[in-house]
C-alpha cells in the first residue's frame, strides 16, 4: 500500500474511538438474551413479561433514531456522541441495580433510547471524517463492534451469568465507557452542525417513531401467535402502513423540509442500498435467532455451548473484514456485494439439509463460509448509501439507513420465528417434522439473499475507472 492510499493517523484514531464507544450497546443487546432465564427467576415473573425488556429496548431505539438526525443537524456531533455514550453507561448502572421487573423494563427503555442516538451518529460521523475515497476501509473499522456483538456477546454473557450475576452484564459497560469516553474526547475532531437552522420536526419524528414501533411490535405479536393472521399483528401492521402514507403526504406538503426528506431516495445509490440493507438484515439476522435454538433442540447444547458453536461464523466475519474495506474503495460496492452474495448462498443452502446427525465439523465449516460473506454484503451497502450525497444530507441518510436496518432485522427475526413456529404447529412432534420447520426458516433466508441481487446491480462500480 502506498503512502497516498494509507489512512491518515487522525482518521484511524477517530474511527477506533467511535468503534469503542459503540461496543457497549452492541454487546449489551446480545448479552441480555443469555440472562433471560435468570432474570425470570430473580424477579419471580414470566417469560412474557421479561420479553418486554428485550422488545422495549428495540422499540425505544427505533424511536430515538429520528431524533438523532435532528441533534446532528443542530449541535456538534462530537459532544452529542460522547454524551450519548456516557448516558448509556449511566442507564446501564440503573438497569444493573434494578429492584423489580418494572424498574428493569423502564431502565432498559432508557438504555435503548440512548443506543438509538449512538447508532446513527456512529456511521454519519465516520462518513464525514473519512470522505468518499476512504469510506470502505473506515466503515470496516467502525463496524467492528457490530461483529463483536454477535460473536462475543452471547459467550461473554454466558460466562458472566454463570460466574457472577446477570447484573454484571450491565455493570461491565461502565468499564468500557470509562476507557472510551476519555479516548473520544482526545481523538475525535469537532463536527460542525450540518444545518443549524434545522427545526425540530416533532410531527415527523413522532410519525416515524410510532411507525417503526408499530411494525416491530406487530411482527413480535405475529411471532408470539405463530401466525400473521391474528388481530394484534394485523392491527399494528395496519397502523404502520397508515402512518407510512401519512408521512409521505406530510413530507410532500412540507416540501421535504422534514426529519427524513423522501427526496433522498431519488439518489440511485441510496435507494438501491436501502432496499439491499432491508433484505440483508432479514437474511442475516433471521437465522441468527433460530441457529442457537437448532443447537439446543437437536444437539442438546446448553445456551453457552450454542453460543460457542456460533463462533466459527464470527471468525469468518473477522477474517474477511480488513480485505472488504479495501475492495470497496478499489472496486465499488457492486461487485463486492454480488461476490459476497454467492459466498453467502454457498454457506446458507447447506443449512437446508442439516440434521441432528450432521457432523459439527461440517456445520462449523458451513457457518465459517457464511460468516465470511456478511461484511461483504452489509459494509458495501452501508457505505454506498452515502455515496454522492451532500454534507447536509448525511444526517438524513443516517436516520433513513438506521430505520431501515432496525425494521429489517426485527422483521427478519419475527418472520423466520413465525414461519418456524407455524410449521411446528402444523406437523406431528417428531424429529423429522421439527427439522423441516427449521429448514423452512433457512429457506426464507436463501430466498431473500437471492432477492438482494436485484438492487446490487444499481450500486456503484469503480472497476471501470480503476482500469482507465
Amino acid at each position: 500500500m502506498t503512502q497516498s492510499t494509507k489512512l491518515p493517523k487522525n482518521v484511524l484514531s477517530a474511527a477506533w474511538a467511535i468503534a469503542l464507544g459503540a461496543i457497549a450497546p452492541m454487546l449489551d443487546s446480545t448479552m441480555v438474551n443469555i440472562a433471560i432465564d435468570q432474570l425470570t427467576k430473580n424477579f419471580h415473573t414470566t417469560l412474557a413479561i421479561i420479553q418486554w425488556a428485550i422488545t422495549g429496548y428495540v422499540l425505544a431505539l427505533a424511536i430515538a433514531v429520528p431524533i438523532a438526525g435532528w441533534l446532528m443537524n443542530r449541535f456538534d456531533g462530537k459532544k452529542i456522541f460522547i454524551s450519548a455514550v456516557v448516558l448509556f453507561g449511566c442507564t446501564s448502572v440503573l438497569a444493573g441495580i434494578s429492584w423489580s421487573v418494572t424498574s428493569f423494563i423502564v431502565f432498559r427503555l432508557l438504555q435503548g433510547f440512548t443506543a438509538g442516538i449512538i447508532t446513527p451518529l456512529m456511521s454519519t460521523l465516520l462518513v464525514k471524517t473519512a470522505g468518499p475515497e476512504k469510506i470502505g476501509r473506515v466503515m470496516a473499522i467502525v463496524s467492528t463492534p457490530m461483529i463483536f456483538g454477535p460473536i462475543l456477546g452471547p459467550v461473554l454473557g454466558g460466562f458472566i451469568v454463570q460466574a457472577a450475576s446477570w447484573r454484571w452484564i450491565f455493570f461491565i459497560n461502565v468499564f468500557i465507557i470509562l476507557i472510551a469516553a476519555p479516548l473520544m474526547m482526545r481523538t475525535l475532531p469537532s463536527f460542525e452542525p450540518f444545518n443549524r437552522e434545522s427545526k425540530l420536526d416533532i410531527f415527523g419524528i413522532l410519525d416515524l417513531s410510532v411507525m417503526s414501533a408499530a411494525l416491530i411490535y406487530g411482527i413480535t405479536k405475529a411471532a408470539d401467535h405463530a401466525t400473521f393472521k391474528n388481530s394484534e399483528a394485523l392491527l399494528w401492521t395496519g397502523l404502520d402502513v397508515l402512518l407510512l402514507f401519512v408521512y409521505i403526504f406530510y413530507d410532500y406538503r412540507k416540501q421535504h423540509a422534514t426529519v427524513l426528506p423522501l427526496t433522498i431516495f431519488s439518489n440511485r445509490s441510496f435507494k438501491a442500498a436501502s432496499i439491499g440493507l432491508f433484505f440483508a438484515n432479514i437474511a442475516i439476522m433471521g437465522p441468527m435467532l433460530i441457529l442457537p435454538l437448532f443447537f439446543q433442540n437437536f444437539r442438546h447444547f446448553s445456551a453457552m455451548e450454542a453460543a460457542i458453536a456460533l463462533i466459527p461464523q464470527g471468525i469468518g466475519m473477522l477474517v474477511t473484514r480488513p480485505m472488504i474495506g479495501k475492495m470497496i474503495d478499489r472496486l465499488g460496492a457492486k461487485y463486492v456485494v454480488i461476490a459476497s452474495l454467492i459466498i453467502s448462498l454457498i454457506g446458507t443452502i447447506p443449512l437446508l439439509f442439516v440434521t441432528d446427525h450432521t457432523s459439527m465439523i461440517w456445520i462449523a465449516l458451513i457457518l465459517f463460509i457464511r460468516g465470511t460473506s456478511f461484511g461483504g454484503i452489509n459494509l458495501p451497502l452501508t457505505s454506498d448509501a452515502y455515496t454522492g450525497l451532500a454534507d447536509e444530507e448525511l444526517p438524513d441518510a443516517g436516520v433513513g439507513i438506521n430505520i431501515i436496518e432496525n425494521l429489517g432485522s426485527s422483521f427478519g427475526s419475527a418472520m423466520i420465528a413465525t414461519v418456524v413456529a407455524t410449521v411446528l404447529q402444523s406437523s406431528q412432534p417428531t424429529i423429522a417434522h421439527e427439522l423441516s420447520a427449521y429448514h423452512t426458516g433457512f429457506l426464507v433466508s436463501v430466498i431473500v439473499l437471492i432477492l438482494i441481487f436485484l438492487p446490487s446491480i444499481f450500486l456503484t462500480n469503480k472497476a471501470k475507472t480503476t482500469v482507465e
